[in-house]
């Protein structure tokens, strides 16, 4: 299988979840969001399909 990389932005899910919520009928608010961003993230590092790289600025 080859390997690609691919940068996952937490600011990004928070925003696409904010879309979908409200196509659903729901308003989260910010602090919601971000934890909902914060799960997915850990969920995909939780499943391999993610390694973290922290970056030395």
């Amino acid at each position: 299988m080859k390997e690609i990389e691919v940068f996952i932005d937490t600011e990004e899910i928070a925003e696409f979840f904010f879309h979908e919520l409200v196509k659903r009928g729901y308003v989260p608010n910010e602090g919601e969001l971000e934890e909902i961003a914060d799960i997915t993230f850990e969920y995909l590092l939780d499943k391999c399909i993610i390694d973290e790289e922290v970056e030395n600025d």
